[in-house]
């Protein structure tokens, strides 16, 4: 079968190769690939700014149909709709496992960068990382699971509740996807973005945003925002979601002393900031890595009953082969996501 794969540490090395398809081991299944999104850590992974093992297939935002069962899995049975969590290994014995963090566990391997992943046909997963996806849920929609169960996680960490006024800086996939979890959870929100973010701030606003900024040549467009939303006091609540140093920087600077600063963007490589903020307005600062099980539930349970929609941010299905022209197509902001999907006669 064919595959997208990461073959050796550093900037690129990414091709569509030949690969063996996936041997079957017991507590594991095999999955028929029907689509699986691009995540910005697709493109940090290509770039050589995320940690991963070479040579492996990429690709972790996962959605398809059982194709194999595994000796000793029961419960799931050939042709059965399901998304998958991401890790493909982990201890099973440290805090983190024990207490329901397995994204925490220090021997975590992840598909996509771990261990191979979902950007070919065929991808081997324990079976206890499966979730049924409901008839309501698309193929398109539940390859967006595990981004939105990464907000959920990062939302409820952030505690964000009925009354917050909030701040989503950066509307890409994650941006846009907290931007309804925060509705749901009764805030209003305001979103910034820069000039290349027309086509997503456009989607933010139709996705409830209650106001729209590009705020990349004047980032004190806020202040008014601000002073008529919460007296000049600042955001309950800031999500930075655009992995940009100026976007962190504006974050800190519109929190309201007290508040809480929420980072899910990723940088790559470290960055100039003023952390002096989080001690003198006394902030409480969150982070997120990847999810915990419980938010994939939660995450469906919102994409079946149309309180979360995902697949409207799919802005095109693109064959494997073409791998490289979606990833240039996200680098230069002109999609908002794009899901990949295996070809024909591979």
């Amino acid at each position: 079968m064919k595959a997208v794969r990461k073959l050796a540490p550093g900037f690129g090395h990414v091709d569509y190769v030949d690969v063996a398809e996936p041997e079957l081991t017991r507590g594991y299944v095999t999955l028929q690939v029907e689509a699986a999104g691009i995540c910005g850590t697709d493109l940090h992974i290509h770039d050589g700014e995320y940690a991963s093992q070479p040579p492996v297939t990429m690709g972790h935002e996962v959605s398809g149909t059982v194709f194999k069962v595994g000796e000793g899995v029961t419960g799931w049975r050939p042709g059965d709709r399901v998304t998958t969590e991401t890790f493909f290994s982990v201890c099973g014995r440290c805090r983190y496992c024990r207490g329901g963090q397995p994204n925490l566990c220090p021997e975590r391997h992840s598909i996509g960068s771990g261990a191979n992943g979902g950007f070919a046909r065929y991808l081997m997963v324990p079976a206890s990382n499966l979730h049924l996806l409901p008839n309501e849920v698309s193929f398109a929609a539940g390859a967006l699971t595990e981004p939105l169960a990464c907000c959920v996680h990062a939302v409820q960490r952030a505690g964000v509740v009925v009354g917050d006024v909030v701040l989503v800086s950066g509307p890409g996939p994650i941006g846009l996807l907290c931007v309804q979890l925060a509705r749901i959870a009764g805030a209003h929100v305001v979103v910034t973005g820069t000039d290349a973010d027309a086509i997503r701030l456009k989607k933010a606003a139709a996705l409830g945003a209650h106001t729209v900024l590009n705020t990349q040549h004047d980032p004190e467009k806020l202040r008014p925002v601000v002073g008529g939303l919460t007296d000049g006091a600042g955001f309950d609540v800031v999500m930075e979601c655009a992995g940009a140093p100026a976007s962190a920087a504006s974050c800190l600077a519109f929190v309201r002393r007290g508040g809480r600063y929420a980072q899910l963007g990723l940088y790559g490589k470290t960055i100039p900031i003023d952390l002096d903020a989080v001690c003198f307005k006394e902030l409480t600062a969150t982070g997120t890595f990847a999810q915990i099980p419980s938010a994939w539930q939660t995450a469906i349970r919102l994409m079946a009953s149309g309180q979360v929609s995902t697949e409207s941010l799919i802005s095109e299905m693109v064959p494997l082969s073409q791998w490289d022209r979606a990833f240039d197509s996200l680098r230069r902001k002109n999609a908002i996501k794009i899901c990949l999907f295996p070809d024909a006669d591979n």
